[in-house]
């Protein structure tokens, strides 16, 4: 058996690789922390975790075929955990950033039931940020 841990990284093909990065940046205060130009690779920390985003036009992102788009997403959603969870707070920053339709709800993740909420990033692909698991009894 194998013991999967966490989210290493996940990877996005992206069609506007600065509308990418600066979305990280300014939303969740994320950081580049590798480039590879010749591949198009940019990779962002984003806490214990990566999110490698590969241009399209690059040598890596040809190999994938067409880009990411309406008809047709490379990934369903990627959940990141958020420590701490003020969700106040969180909804605000959000607002500052433009996101004024958000879809917030108490959804099942590998801690349990908590607090989430969906927001998509500028290439159409969506992230749930996840809080702590909360201490009522056990859904269905």
């Amino acid at each position: 058996m194998i013991a999967l841990a966490a989210i290493d990284h996940v990877v996005f093909r992206v069609r506007d690789m600065g509308a990418m990065i600066a979305f990280y940046q300014s939303v969740f205060g994320a950081q580049v922390e590798r480039r590879v130009d010749d591949l198009g690779l940019v990779q962002i920390r984003v806490g214990s975790a990566l999110v490698d985003l590969i241009d399209c036009a690059d040598e890596l992102g040809l190999q994938g075929g067409a880009p990411p788009g309406r008809e047709g997403r490379n990934v369903d959603h990627v959940c990141f955990r958020v420590e701490p969870w003020d969700e106040d707070a969180i909804l605000s920053h959000l607002a500052d950033h433009g996101f004024v339709d958000r879809d917030v709800g108490l959804r099942y993740g590998a801690q349990g039931f908590g607090p989430s909420i969906y927001v998509t990033d500028p290439e159409g692909n969506v992230l749930e940020l996840k809080g702590p698991p909360d201490s009522s009894p056990d859904r269905v």
